[in-house]
């Protein structure tokens, strides 16, 4: 493992790499690693050459102050869980300044409305910090291959607009939610959560799981209800939304379609704690 805190020592590897030939694949993340980033690396690793793990909690996709002071950072306990990889990693830190050399200010991303929907209501400016931050690294890292999680699908999804808006040559790719042995989604977010909201985070997996069962005997105003209904028994989970939609418009759906892809998408509050979960439906 080989560990840079700014890109001018980490450019020189890299540019001889790319001299050599090799592919790249770039896993970022905001630290706090759980097995779903370790998956993230593990398929990096079967499909490059060299694999670069970033740790940097981006301030501008943060609408919440308290948020972004309370997101973990652990740091060293991230490195010693990579340098367990048989294969070397190389890991950047980044300083503020590699990101934000004019300030710490996000671009404006027209995605085409999709940044409007769910997270985009919910959360002002997040997704244009998401694409300042990944276009940041695009451009810094120049990867071939760059893996997300499809827990945070609606990302997903604006990470490939931006690649497509921006004419990036890299090719994003999503892998499939790890969950914890409750069907609870591994996020960095749970590590904030004590044993008791833990347990009563669980119900999200099977509220989904329902969801996908019923989904096309039940329609998605009665499914929708349903999963309202159900969390108004929680005196711990409080939900901020429930969506039934398009995989690529992320509009909600009118009429089930042919030859479409549907997903239900929730979003949280354990205590609070923020999680968000979502389940292909077809």
């Amino acid at each position: 493992m080989q560990v840079f805190n700014n890109i001018q020592d980490l450019k020189p590897i890299l540019s001889q790499k790319k001299e050599q030939g090799h592919t790249l694949g770039f896993v970022p993340t905001m630290g706090a690693l759980h097995q779903g980033h370790l998956s993230l690396i593990q398929q990096a690793h079967k499909e490059n050459d060299d694999v670069i793990v970033t740790i940097f909690v981006n301030p501008t996709q943060f609408d919440n102050s308290l948020d972004f002071e309370k997101y973990p950072r652990i740091v060293e306990a991230d490195l010693i869980l990579l340098s367990n990889f048989e294969k070397k990693i190389l890991v950047y830190l980044p300083q503020l300044k590699d990101i934000y050399p004019n300030g710490i200010t996000s671009k404006h991303f027209d995605f085409g409305g999709i940044e409007n929907e769910m997270e985009g209501k919910f959360r002002t400016g997040h997704f244009d910090g998401v694409g300042t931050v990944l276009k940041s690294f695009f451009d810094l890292l120049q990867p071939t291959n760059a893996y997300f999680g499809e827990k945070d699908f609606q990302q997903l999804q604006i990470v490939k607009k931006l690649a497509a808006l921006e004419k990036l040559p890299v090719n994003i790719i999503g892998c499939p939610i790890f969950r914890e042995p409750s069907g609870l989604a591994m996020s960095s977010r749970n590590k904030r959560l004590r044993d008791e909201q833990l347990q009563e985070a669980a119900i999200l997996f099977k509220l989904l799981s329902t969801v996908k069962n019923d989904f096309g005997t039940k329609n998605a105003k009665e499914l929708t209800q349903w999963v309202e209904k159900e969390l108004k028994k929680s005196k711990i989970v409080t939900l901020e939304y429930f969506e039934i939609a398009d995989e690529n418009t992320l509009k909600p759906i009118v009429n089930i379609e042919k030859n479409k892809k549907y997903r239900a998408f929730i979003a949280v509050f354990v205590g609070e704690v923020r999680l968000i979960d979502n389940i292909a439906l077809n």
